[in-house]
């Protein structure tokens, strides 16, 4: 019996990733692993496919993530735990823990009800704390470095540690942990530093962004931005002006509503279509004007 079976129905094998992404692609992974129990667990069954050999891999909402075709080797988790509580300063400023499987905007929610401002823009962005800690996500003009404290983060080689800001090397969407040459840790929670503002302007706030994003960008199975913004300008505006809005590469297109999308518009489309969008892209962008678009989102397994 393999070292993960102990673990009974939360583990399966050869189980499909499409369904656990944004964009509804991807092949199997060898493991996979839905973390519901508590914390402990997730550590425990971690630390076990370590020991096996195994790469461990989560997958969170799956919103900035594009899985091959071929799948995923090792162990992927799909972390569903989701806990929050926070702590009121005497200077007016609270601390909010959040578990790292907790949606951004769920997190967004908690600050508005507890009369915590400064993470409105959250309430807009697809995925989970662990994931926006990774890859410092934002949105709005804000970003996670902008309040994080601290963050615990599972080390295969020297277990469990905590890290402040400093130690997490942000810059634009990116850090020490989306930089790493290996993917051998998890990241387990986060604490954020934030004041305390009017409930009703919180809402106003979140509501406001709401509809912005309705208005700016496409509905439909996407991974969000595909593409980080060169300094001074915007990928959506090179790329249409690259004349590339509504282009297509089987059933994935680049949204006419904002071409930094992809958006996947039926059950026949594939991981290989949606990468040879992003490869199709890349180079008519070079050719057009000479920049090298970078991605945000990021591919994993065997391609």
């Amino acid at each position: 019996m393999h070292p993960l079976e102990r673990f009974g129905m939360l583990i399966s094998r050869d189980a499909s990733l499409a369904r656990y992404t944004a964009a509804r692609l991807g092949g199997p992974a060898d493991w996979l692993y839905h973390a519901r129990v508590d914390e402990r667990e997730l550590v425990a069954v971690s630390q076990t496919a370590w020991d096996a050999g195994l790469d461990v891999r989560v997958l969170g909402k799956g919103a900035n993530v594009l899985v091959a075709p071929g799948g995923v080797r090792g162990l992927v988790i799909i972390n569903e735990l989701q806990v929050i509580d926070h702590e009121e300063l005497p200077n007016g400023n609270a601390l909010i823990r959040a578990s790292a499987g907790v949606s951004l905007g769920s997190l967004a929610r908690y600050a508005q009800r507890k009369g915590i401002g400064g993470l409105e823009w959250l309430a807009t962005v697809p995925g989970t704390v662990g994931g926006a800690v990774v890859n410092n996500a934002g949105a709005h003009g804000s970003d996670i470095a902008s309040s994080l404290t601290h963050a615990e983060v599972l080390i295969r080689a020297s277990g469990r540690r905590i890290f402040d800001l400093a130690d997490m090397n942000y810059a634009y969407r990116n850090s020490r942990w989306k930089a790493a040459d290996s993917r051998d840790f998890i990241v387990l929670w986060a604490e954020f530093l934030l004041p305390h503002d009017e409930k009703r302007a919180i809402e106003s706030r979140i509501r406001a962004l709401q509809q912005e994003r309705k208005r700016t960008q496409p509905a439909g199975a996407s991974l969000g931005s595909i593409f980080k913004n060169p300094e001074g300008d915007y990928a959506g505006r090179i790329i249409e002006a690259a004349g590339l809005k509504g282009a297509r590469v089987g059933a994935v297109e680049v949204s006419p509503r904002h071409a930094n999308f992809f958006i996947n518009h039926g059950d026949e489309a594939s991981a290989a279509d949606y990468n040879a969008m992003i490869r199709r892209v890349q180079q008519r962008v070079r050719e057009f004007c000479g920049h090298e678009l970078e991605l945000e989102i990021e591919r994993i397994g065997a391609w």
